[in-house]
């Protein structure tokens, strides 16, 4: 096998990216960028080539603080003179006692060792920070020492600095990427190969923002949820953890609509997590801010043990009129059925578990109780079946492979720069509401199983190793692909795919484990269940869309055979 030629990178890769970067935040959004924004771009456009390899060298790697000693970098022809232009023009700073506010990672770029030889520290302070830990170390001097004698004691040996522009440079890089996960290295794992892109027209490329707000909006979610993360972290207690969230909820303001799915979630992670540290009430009272998955089934939860039986009801019944997922779905039938039997002797059972209790049984040898999957597999081998392993890897395939260009069509204005793994409305409901045309258009055009085929084939040839969010790339994804295309009737093909469509979030997940056919052309699903395992929502939700639409499958219960 050939292996991938190497790639090797210019020496000054980074500040191609960056000016790339710029340049594109530029053109799509100079609209929305303030005064400072602008003074930072163009104040870093006028520095001199090595002072500009020096900021943007910096401002990849993490934190604000740097040790100037500890700076190499080859490229750099002049790195004294470049750090002294980055002083002069106000990118950079000295450690100064104005920054005893970021203490903590001003010495954080000190080793203990370092710390305890250059701190203004007695002997008798050193012998018992000797067997504390780094942290405690900086806790200490930060509490009992005089921050300005601390910058005295550690600049007199080198130089440290801080860098500036921070919130302009993070605001650059935020409106390039649509999000805080974007990062420079993205550029890096692409050129050399890692990761390869589907390749856009940059001038078909579209803004993600419409206004500054949405930008403020989405960035302060985004933000918050970090600032939570920081505070669980912390082993801040989870009393104060609500009150701070519910102060930061009573003075956020109104937002704009591309900000409401973050803060949907980041409602879900605060109520989910006041709920594991035992505080039922006030996890409800988060929870009632939010109508997304899970939220609704935890109110009812909480409010049934609360007492609340008609309040959990009058939401059961909300949910069953518009469920968001299968969990809502049957969750809602369920939990209704178990609040009006209480005080009945006879407990009503869950959808899943009705299911499943239906299902046949295999005695399958004890040898494969940690390959459940692989014992019924071979099970079928041995009976004359041919059999692979499916789950979600081949439809989600066929579905990547099928609407390829769909997805990745930039003219629907969901692609916003080059990096981009998805669509920004991948897992919205406007990714179906604005493709229903195309996607129904794509499925009436593919009239025979060789349209499918070739189609599928030309499209698994063309884009192989292209990344795609649904595509698993390797050598039997296409088999498995056409396997079901062979198999199954065309109109099921379709309408399967229409149903992931609706809900892509959801609905590309939970489909059988195994996948068994014979030469006579009959086939099944098989979703295979040990006896501790249970049968999953989403798993039900297809096994019962299955036999609506006329496909075989079935779930199959696990007898180990000692």
């Amino acid at each position: 096998m050939v292996g991938r030629q190497k790639v090797i990178l210019t020496p000054r890769y980074y500040l191609d990216n960056f000016r790339y970067v710029l340049d594109f935040v530029k053109r799509l959004y100079g609209g929305l960028l303030n005064e400072a924004e602008w003074d930072f771009i163009r104040r870093f456009e006028a520095l001199g080539l090595d002072a500009q390899c020096v900021y943007v060298r910096l401002s990849n790697r993490k934190g604000l603080f740097f040790r100037v000693n500890k700076l190499q970098y080859a490229e750099i022809t002049d790195l004294p003179a470049a750090i002294g232009e980055l002083l002069t023009t106000g990118f950079i700073e000295r450690l100064s006692p104005h920054h005893e506010g970021m203490g903590d990672d001003a010495l954080g770029v000190f080793t203990k060792p370092e710390l305890l030889d250059l701190l203004p520290l007695s002997p008798e302070e050193v012998r018992p920070l000797n067997k504390e830990k780094k942290e405690g170390v900086v806790r200490y001097a930060l509490h009992e020492l005089d921050f300005g004698e601390i910058v005295t004691s550690l600049t007199t040996h080198e130089t440290v600095i801080r860098m500036n522009f921070e919130a302009e440079g993070m605001m650059v890089k935020y409106l390039f990427f649509g999000n805080r996960g974007g990062s420079m290295t993205d550029f890096v794992v692409r050129d050399l190969g890692m990761v390869n892109f589907e390749r856009y027209d940059d001038s078909k490329m579209t803004a993600r923002f419409r206004t500054r707000k949405e930008v403020e909006d989405k960035l302060m979610i985004s933000l918050t949820n970090e600032e939570f993360y920081e505070l669980k972290t912390s082993e801040t207690p989870a009393e104060d953890i609500y009150n701070w969230f519910l102060n930061w909820n009573e003075t956020r303001p109104e937002l704009t609509e591309i900000a409401i799915p973050g803060y949907q979630k980041l409602v879900c992670k605060v109520g989910g997590y006041l709920e594991r540290q035992k505080l039922p009430e006030q996890a409800l009272a988060v929870y009632e801010l939010s109508d997304r998955v899970p939220a609704r089934e935890r109110r009812v939860r909480l409010l049934f043990r609360n007492g609340a039986v008609d309040e959990a009801l009058a939401l059961c019944d909300e949910i069953a009129v518009a469920p968001l997922n299968a969990e809502e779905r049957y969750f809602a039938n369920d939990f209704r059925e178990k609040i009006l039997s209480v005080g009945e002797k006879k407990r009503p059972r869950k959808a899943t578990t009705r299911f499943l209790s239906d299902a046949e049984s295999l005695n399958i040898p004890a040898a494969y109780r940690h390959h459940v999957e692989a014992g019924v597999m071979n099970y079928y081998l041995e009976s004359g079946y041919d059999a692979a392993f499916t789950e979600n890897y081949p439809w989600r395939g066929l579905f990547g492979l099928v609407f390829w260009d769909i997805i990745y069509d930039a003219n629907v204005s969901t692609i916003h720069h080059p990096l981009q793994r998805a669509p920004s409305d991948f897992y919205l409901p406007d990714f179906y509401l604005k493709r229903e045309e195309l996607l129904k258009k794509r499925l009436t055009e593919l009239t025979t199983r060789d349209d499918w085929r070739r189609h599928t084939g030309r499209m698994f040839n063309a884009k192989y190793g292209i990344t795609n969010v649904l595509v698993d790339w390797s050598d039997e994804l296409l088999t498995l692909v056409q396997r079901l295309i062979d198999l199954l009737d065309l109109e099921q093909l379709r309408l399967i795919l229409l149903e992931m469509a609706r809900n892509v979030r959801e609905h590309t997940r939970g489909f059988p484990d195994l996948l068994i056919w014979n030469q006579a052309g009959h086939y099944e699903f098989v979703e295979v269940k040990s006896p501790t395992d249970h049968l999953g929502p989403q798993q039900l939700h297809w096994l019962e869309f299955f036999q609506t639409i006329g496909v075989h499958g079935k779930v199959v219960r696990v007898i180990w055979e000692l």
